[in-house]
């Protein structure tokens, strides 16, 4: 395959042939339960070849050069339109254009996007998101986990013994009892990769009991749970070949897939609810990523996702005919959360349960007055600037880049109501006093209570004990001002029913040499073609961004035009990430990135530290206190990837990946929109866009920055980072 033909429509006819087909390592093991899923890949791709290289062709792992920008031609997007099971979907060109480049990579190897190529194109809904912090993700989870009819497959890049793991443990003794009363037998398989010197010899190893209930893990032990059947796994590919992988998939009927790992910290993450054929695609992916033999099989190995209609709404025809939902169970239209916590009907007009009036037309960037309050007028207008933001950061140009004519965004039409004050309040769910719901609704009503303010609370303090939860009790910082109205943190973002749209998996897989030659694969395409063919705009939240691909395909972007939009945690994993070969720091990278850009590029390049919502100042991760961990990337506002993958080296070149990318012009309005309403990045933030460094209004960098240049034996702090890491102490 010549590199040149990489970003056209380069997929062969045998790759069409396996995505097209009807098999997949699912169903192969729905036929022969016997088998283990390495067994079942082989006999899918039994007799699959990749194509010849023609003289003079180079590997796609050995080619640093980007793709071409040639759009796809009415006949090639048929073509690859062909390859996705979309259902009663039609996928946009764009989501294609994506698409086809991520096929492209399977050419030498399909193994490498980590699922059947027959499900890596599908479709689904999203009930549900969440953009807080671990507790609020994993109560989610105990409540999917508690609600389980026949079975749980969780899978988390590190676990360890703590409130999150917690949450997790009660689960499994709650679901043991719910099993115990019904006379039934539960399986659940747990993945994780906590390095072992077995995995320089088995990287997929069997957890022994007494290793997975030790001090360092604390699952329960069989004997305390005689109605489920636990099963764990150890896997990590030497040598750096991490399992990074988190995600969960219950009863073959519900996916999740979050950014959080099992364990305690004071990140601000982001996971994603699934439902529908999606289900199945990520049921493949954990089959194929336990490689040996279950036992026992899982309950619901012949029972496909696409059979069993949307679990969160009325059927699998989607919602009703007013697009809204019905009866028990079912994702809350906005509104329907009470002041006292309560789920209500939902028979009001939508309009009139907004929750203040747009200030805006982007929904990333809102642009607050001096004094904080809702000014009624879009941005881009170059009346509302901040004269306290550092850098006068949030100018006309930076920040009117969606205003282009376009209809505003009700900046609430896909939340709830902002939290109030209220007389009675629904019981907290936590370790001590679980309080597990029955559907989305509660817990989302649950939620919203507990971010609340308390007696004698304000709003801003109330966000403040939220974010502190576990970790950093009573820390306060440089705590912002009090929030308009209609500008509250919102942790669970119910979404209003909605047809099923187009998604894919967009994955890697483990790659155990230390070296940067496995850049070919689904993941890393998807983000270069995302940039290389956004019409508008690129939205990238990550902790660390360094890979060394994505740099000039950031620069291309801004060079021709595109606001890229890149929200990135000071220091996160500073110290690993300045080993040789891993990209550098967050610092140096978006100072020399910033430089090198014409003036006029840099106008479209938009870059900024992470702040908290009760913050008015970056904090640098080293420290604890509020950091981000979120993975995402939007692009013109109705495709999103959002899964696993960090922006840095160990992701793109060695880490198993996880990634979904939808099709939703609606769910992307209203993820942006959560990300603005949860965080203060895009009022404080904002870096310098001359000197590509931040400052506050005093002319002061952030304390315990390390600075665009660490250093000469940067090396030497690299080799501590890298310790930490392994043990899961270091940022990841």
């Amino acid at each position: 395959m010549k590199s040149e033909q990489i970003g056209s429509n380069c997929v062969s006819d045998s790759i069409v042939e396996l995505c097209t087909s009807s098999q997949s390592v699912s169903s192969i093991l729905a036929e022969d339960p016997t088998l283990a899923p390495k067994e079942a890949w082989e006999r899918l791709c039994a007799g699959w070849k990749p194509p010849k290289p023609s003289k003079g062709d180079k590997k796609i792992d050995d080619s640093s050069e980007s793709p071409t920008q040639t759009p796809l031609s009415k006949e090639d997007l048929e073509r690859v339109a062909r390859c996705g099971k979309w259902g009663p979907t039609q996928p946009s060109e764009l989501f294609l254009q994506i698409f086809n480049d991520a096929l492209c990579t399977l050419e030498e190897d399909p193994l490498r996007g980590m699922v059947s190529p027959s499900l890596l194109g599908s479709c689904g809904v999203v009930p549900l998101t969440i953009i807080s912090v671990i507790p609020d993700i994993v109560r989610h989870m105990s409540n999917v986990i508690v609600r389980a009819e026949k079975e749980v497959f969780l899978a988390t890049n590190y676990w360890q013994d703590s409130v999150a793991s917690t949450f997790l443990t009660n689960a499994i003794r709650e679901l043991d009892r719910r099993a115990g009363e019904r006379g039934t037998k539960v399986v659940m398989k747990i993945i994780y990769d906590r390095g072992s010197p077995k995995q320089l010899f088995e990287p997929h190893y069997y957890v022994p009991e007494k290793e997975y209930t030790g001090k360092n893990v604390k699952l329960p032990a069989p004997s305390e749970i005689p109605n489920i059947g636990l099963q764990v796994m150890n896997f990590h590919t030497p040598l750096v070949g991490t399992f990074h992988a988190k995600y969960m998939v219950v009863d073959r009927k519900i996916g999740i897939l979050q950014s959080n790992n099992i364990q305690d910290n004071d990140n601000l993450e982001m996971m994603v609810h699934l439902e529908g054929p999606i289900v199945d695609s990520l049921y493949d992916m954990a089959l194929i990523s336990w490689h040996k033999k279950l036992e026992p099989p899982l309950p619901s190995h012949d029972a496909p996702a696409a059979q069993g209609g949307l679990g969160s709404w009325p059927d699998a025809s989607g919602p009703a005919p007013d697009g809204t939902p019905e009866g028990n169970g079912k994702a809350p239209e906005p509104g329907v959360v009470s002041s006292t916590g309560q789920v209500e009907s939902n028979d009001r007009d939508r309009a009139d349960v907004l929750t203040g009036p747009s200030t805006t037309n982007s929904t990333i960037h809102p642009h607050p007055s001096q004094d904080g309050s809702p000014t009624g007028a879009p941005i881009g207008t170059g009346s509302h600037l901040r004269s306290d933001a550092p850098n006068g950061a949030l100018d006309e140009q930076a920040e009117g880049y969606l205003n282009k004519g376009e209809q505003a965004l009700p900046k609430a039409r896909m939340q709830h109501p902002s939290p109030g004050p209220r007389d009675s309040r629904l019981h907290e769910h936590n370790i001590e006093t679980p309080h597990y719901d029955d559907d989305i609704a509660g817990g989302v009503a649950r939620i919203q209570t507990d971010v609340s303010p308390k007696p004698g609370e304000t709003r801003m303090q109330a966000v403040s004990r939220l974010l502190n939860h576990t970790t950093n009790k009573n820390f306060v910082g440089n705590p912002a001002p009090e929030c308009p109205p209609g500008e509250e943190m919102t942790p669970y973002i119910a979404h209003p029913a909605h047809e099923p749209f187009p998604m894919a998996l967009v994955n890697r897989s483990p790659y155990g040499p230390p070296t940067h030659k496995s850049v070919s694969n689904p993941q890393n395409a998807a983000w270069l073609s995302a940039l290389r063919h956004a019409e508008k705009n690129v939205f990238i939240q990550t902790p660390t961004l360094n890979a060394e691909p994505l740099i000039p395909a950031i620069r291309e972007a801004c060079e021709r035009g595109i606001d890229v939009y890149c929200y990135v945690c000071l220091g996160y994993n500073d110290m690993g990430e300045l080993l040789p070969h891993q990209g550098g720091h967050n610092e140096m990278v978006a100072h020399n990135l910033i430089q090198s850009l014409t003036p006029t590029a840099r106008s479209h390049l938009h870059y900024a530290w992470y702040v908290a919502k009760d913050q008015t100042r970056p904090l640098v991760q080293s420290t604890r206190e509020r950091s981000c961990h979120i993975k995402l990337m939007i692009v013109d506002e109705h495709i999103a990837i959002q899964g696993n993958g960090n922006q840095d080296t160990q992701s793109w070149y060695h880490s198993q990946e996880i990634n979904v990318m939808l099709d939703s012009e609606e769910v992307c309005k209203a993820w942006i929109d959560g990300l603005r309403r949860n965080q203060n990045t895009h009022v404080y933030g904002v870096l310098d866009r001359e000197e590509g460094v931040w400052r506050d209004g005093e002319g002061r960098q952030a304390e315990g920055v390390v600075g665009v240049d660490p250093g000469r034996f940067s090396w030497a702090k690299g080799m501590v980072g890298a310790v930490k890491r392994v043990k899961g102490t270091g940022g990841f």
